[in-house]
């Protein structure tokens, strides 16, 4: 049996997408997707003492609107995010239980990076969480295959190129997905259920879910694992 997930890079992504990324034997960052404003692709939030904040990272899209993800660059009007994300991080986190754990591993990354493509951008945040949790699932790139079809073919095809059994997706797939061409391959599709996550540790009044694994990384440190679902 070999699990595949297909999915596009995000910024700093939420625990269940790393959860995700930790139940399958391999994933493919899907970034031949056309890239689409204020998505998940180039922000997220995180938690301040005014609520959650989004951190954005500023495209470029002048003329683009139809590039794909992994032909997005950042805008060259704002060269300073990196700067300005690593101060809002310090700012708001400063005073968690585990932010100088890992504070020089994003400091590092924030300061010593000088990419614009979103989706290596993105691959380099992803990495390096998944080395702090332990997850050693291989990503691959979408662009290593041939993307055959319309939608739903390709994700079949690309579960056929990869010897694929069962293909793992999340919950808003299956407002387009056609299960009936996986079953077809002998393929099992299953759904990743995101809800009843317990909760941690966190500052600023009441919980929310809804953030970028960061706050649960600088709130509970190596104990994060204990607050997700695939471990």
């Amino acid at each position: 049996m070999k699990k595949l997930f297909i999915i596009q890079t995000n910024y700093i992504p939420w625990k269940g997408y790393f959860d995700a990324l930790n139940m399958v034997d391999e994933v493919i960052l899907y970034d031949d997707m056309q890239y689409t404003k204020n998505d998940w692709r180039n922000r997220n939030k995180v938690k301040t003492a005014q609520g959650a904040q989004w951190l954005t990272i500023p495209i470029d899209v002048k003329g683009k609107l139809h590039q794909k993800i992994n032909e997005a660059v950042v805008s060259d009007r704002y060269l300073d995010w990196r700067e300005n994300h690593w101060k809002t991080l310090q700012m708001n986190y400063s005073k968690a239980a585990h932010f100088k754990t890992y504070a020089d591993v994003f400091e590092g990354l924030y300061k010593n990076d000088n990419e614009i493509h979103l989706s290596k951008i993105n691959h380099s945040f992803i990495s390096a969480i998944n080395s702090i949790l332990g997850i050693k699932t291989p990503l691959r790139w979408s662009n290593e295959f041939e993307l055959k079809g319309d939608k739903t073919e390709k994700l079949v095809n690309l579960c056929k190129e990869t010897n694929t059994t069962d293909y793992l997706t999340g919950p808003s797939a299956k407002d387009y997905l056609d299960d009936s061409l996986f079953k077809n391959e002998g393929i099992n599709v299953h759904y990743i259920n995101y809800s009843d996550y317990p909760k941690y540790t966190q500052l600023y009044g009441d919980f929310v879910h809804e953030l970028s694994i960061l706050d649960l990384l600088f709130n509970e440190g190596p104990n994060a694992y204990k607050f997700m679902k695939s471990f």
